[in-house]
């Protein structure tokens, strides 16, 4: 779907700006949009989306940090494939796509 496509949103900023900022700052800023965005699915999605991917990457990075050596080790891979990721999202959600991650994103449009 293209980006001039989307709709309007009800904060007044271009679906895929929001939707790119949906993940700005993980699941901090995917909930300020879905609180904020009332009424565009495409921005909803995203910002759905950002909170269960992110939050259940700061979950397992808090749990690794307790798991001496193994989890330790695993960190920095964790941390490698957040940037990854994070970078992927803001890039499809600009281009105005509705990119469903694994698992992730069909509970993301489920629950929009």
């Amino acid at each position: 779907m293209e980006g001039n496509d989307l709709g309007k949103t009800s904060t007044g900023i271009n679906p895929t700006v929001a939707g790119l900022l949906s993940y700005l700052l993980g699941f901090v800023t995917g909930i300020i949009f879905l609180v904020m965005e009332k009424e565009n699915r495409f921005v909803r999605f995203h910002a759905m989306q950002s909170i269960l991917t992110f939050g259940f990457l700061f979950v397992i990075n808090i749990v690794l940090h307790f798991i001496p050596f193994i989890g330790w080790a695993l960190v920095p891979i964790l941390g490698i494939v957040s940037l990854i990721v994070w970078i992927l999202l803001m890039v499809k959600a600009y281009k105005g796509e509705y990119y469903k991650l694994p698992v992730v994103g069909d509970m993301a449009e489920q629950k929009i």
